[in-house]
């Protein structure tokens, strides 16, 4: 079993996401974590968003990246380009690292409609590599 990590700035949205299809798409296959270099909560609209796909993360815990240094993890994958150049803490050499930046749908601002479209947009994003991702490393 692979241990993989998902890495971004407040672990709310973007790793939460990412975490969930992971575990989805690599059943029995990983064990997977997210964490961030900050904790914002895990955002109630990254958890209706998975909830429209099916997938339940609303038990999913915002968590600090420092948690999960002593684990020896075969993937590290960020998700935003700020954790890729603000992340101090060190893992594993033998960890392959993974980046692909998808935008922060918490970001967006405007009226209900706008927001969710974010959110659907960043989750198909995460969702097509997820699935790309089990399929090439495991």
């Amino acid at each position: 079993m692979k241990n993989i990590l998902v890495l971004c700035r407040g672990n709310s949205c973007r790793s939460q996401i990412a975490h969930g299809y992971l575990n989805y798409f690599a059943f029995k296959k990983a064990k997977v974590y997210s964490a961030g270099i900050e904790t914002h909560g895990v955002n109630p609209r990254a958890i209706a968003a998975m909830q429209e796909d099916g997938i339940d993360i609303k038990t999913h815990t915002s968590n600090l990246i420092a948690e999960y240094k002593h684990i020896d993890f075969d993937y590290i994958i960020s998700v935003c380009d700020h954790v890729k150049s603000h992340c101090s803490i060190r893992f594993s050499s033998s960890a392959v690292r993974i980046h692909q930046h998808f935008r922060d749908p918490s970001a967006v601002k405007g009226n209900n409609r706008k927001i969710h479209e974010a959110f659907e947009v960043t989750r198909l994003g995460i969702k097509h590599f997820c699935r790309a991702f089990v399929k090439q490393y495991l």
